[in-house]
């Protein structure tokens, strides 16, 4: 098989890996649950190379979140579900009905507000559609303050969606100091679990201490995703400095002391 610049061509690979007896062992042990992480970290990667301004990069990592489609796809094709060009015409339904000033007749101008309220008006639309089309046993009995927090994005910022949705009605700290106070509380708890070992018990209060941070963090005005970003860029640097220190005195990582690299960081902070 030859490359393609046509949708068919990955198709067909993806077909191929997928077959019993003759693809790929690892693809064709995967189910839905399997891929989605590898689903999330493409786009993800997309992001990062729009981040850098790579465009190279991006046509390649635009690639790979492709493929993360057309695997779903496949899986669902094979279960009798849906297939590719059922998500393609589904998208194409979806865009023409939420751009009817562009996709039909209209008159006067149309400004950007109008369209933001005209997308917003059909979304709930199309979403009302949804509900009614599930099974009545599948309908919810009612409607709870934070079902429409979306389950799939990432977690620092569905935990803030969690958060304002509940400051919504009043649940919530009214000074930063007060969340402070329950970070101390559950860096406590972790404390407590180390001493019994159990390590569910250490995910668990972990998760609980992440989700105060996140509290504090919209306390303050500040993305906790953005505010992460630019740490892990920081601990880049600052190890980045340690590694060239020790090179340039003919040493490795590997050969020097905890206290030396120690020193080496707080050497890089104070430069910073």
């Amino acid at each position: 098989m030859t490359p393609s610049r046509d949708i068919k061509g990955l198709l067909e690979i993806m077909a191929a890996l997928r077959t019993p007896g003759t693809g790929c062992p690892w693809d064709l042990e995967q189910d839905f649950a399997s891929i989605a992480p590898y689903t999330i970290e493409e786009a993800y990667e997309v992001t990062e190379a729009i981040a850098r301004g790579d465009l190279l990069d991006l046509c390649d990592e635009l690639g790979d979140l492709l493929l993360q489609v057309v695997f779903h796809a496949r899986m669902a094709e094979e279960q009798g579900a849906f297939a590719f060009a059922d998500v393609v015409e589904a998208i194409t339904r979806k865009m023409i009905r939420r751009h009817p000033h562009v996709f039909a007749d209209h008159d006067g101008v149309i400004t950007p507000a109008h369209v933001k309220g005209a997308w917003d008006r059909i979304k709930a639309e199309e979403k009302a559609e949804r509900a009614a089309r599930r099974p009545p046993e599948a309908q919810p009995t009612s409607v709870a303050l934070l079902s429409g927090v979306k389950a799939g994005q990432p977690a620092l910022s569905r935990a803030m969606e969690l958060q304002r949705k509940a400051s919504s009605v009043g649940f919530d700290w009214n000074d930063p100091r007060e969340v402070l106070r329950k970070i101390r509380e559950e860096a406590d708890e972790i404390e407590a679990a180390l001493d019994h070992g159990d390590a569910d018990e250490l995910a668990g209060e972990t998760g609980d201490l992440l989700f105060a941070l996140v509290n504090l963090a919209r306390h303050v005005g500040a993305d906790p995703d953005l505010a992460l970003r630019g740490t892990n860029a920081k601990f880049e640097r600052r190890f980045g400095y340690i590694e060239q220190t020790l090179a340039a005195q003919g040493r490795s990582l590997e050969n020097a002391s905890l206290a030396e690299m120690d020193a080496l960081w707080n050497e890089a902070k104070t430069k910073e």
